[in-house]
C-alpha cells in the first residue's frame, strides 16, 4: 500500500482526534509514523493503526475505515491531474478506476495489487459492482464512493452487501437520489 494512504490517514487522526491521540496510536504499534508518499508498505500497519485507533477512541473501526475513505477521496483525485475533467459523474469515474488508474497504478508499480471492480449492471439511475480485494477494506472504498459522490455533486444512496465472511468480496448498489 502507497504511503500517501498512511500519512493521509494520520492526518486526519490528528485533525480529528488531535496529536495526542495520533501519538498514542502510533506509540501502542511502535510505529514511527514516517511515510513516505512513493513508499510501499503493509497494508497491515494500517489495520493495526485503525483497530488501535478505535480501542483509544471507542469509534467502531468500520466506521473510522468509512470516514477516512471519504475524507481521501479528493486527495487521492487531486493526485491524478490526468482525470480531472474526464468524468462528470460518479459513474463515469467510478468505472474509470478499472479502466484507467488501476491500470496506470500497475504501470508504475508492477507489484501493486489495487482492489478489482466487476461492473455487474448500469443505469441511468443505478450502478451495481463488485469489490475484490486481498486486504479486505470495503469499508474504506465505501468512503471513497461517498467522497466521490459528494465531489460530483450527486445524492446517492450506497448499498453494501458482504458477499464472504472475511470482506474481500463485496457488492455495491449505487442509487442516485
Amino acid at each position: 500500500m502507497k504511503g500517501i494512504i498512511f500519512s493521509e490517514f494520520l492526518n486526519l487522526v490528528e485533525d480529528t482526534f488531535g496529536l495526542e491521540v495520533c501519538q498514542k496510536m502510533l506509540d501502542e504499534n511502535q510505529n514511527d509514523g514516517v511515510y513516505t508518499s512513493v513508499g510501499t508498505y503493509d497494508h497491515r500497519d494500517l489495520v493495526k493503526l485503525i483497530i488501535t485507533l478505535s480501542q483509544l477512541t471507542g469509534v467502531d473501526a468500520e466506521e473510522l475505515q468509512r470516514v477516512y475513505g471519504k475524507a481521501i477521496f479528493i486527495r487521492l483525485y487531486q493526485s491524478m491531474p490526468g482525470l480531472q475533467g474526464q468524468a462528470s459523474s460518479t459513474f463515469q469515474f467510478v468505472k474509470s478506476v478499472e479502466e484507467y488508474i488501476h491500470i496506470e497504478v500497475k504501470k508504475l508499480y508492477p507489484n501493486a495489487n489495487p482492489p478489482k471492480f466487476t461492473f455487474i449492471s448500469e443505469s441511468n439511475a443505478q450502478l451495481v459492482m463488485d469489490y475484490h480485494s486481498a486486504r479486505c477494506m470495503s469499508h474504506v472504498c465505501f468512503g471513497l464512493l461517498q467522497g466521490c459522490a459528494e465531489h460530483f455533486n450527486e445524492q446517492m444512496n450506497i448499498d453494501m452487501q458482504p458477499r464472504d465472511d472475511a470482506g474481500s468480496e463485496v457488492r455495491f448498489v449505487l442509487n442516485i437520489v
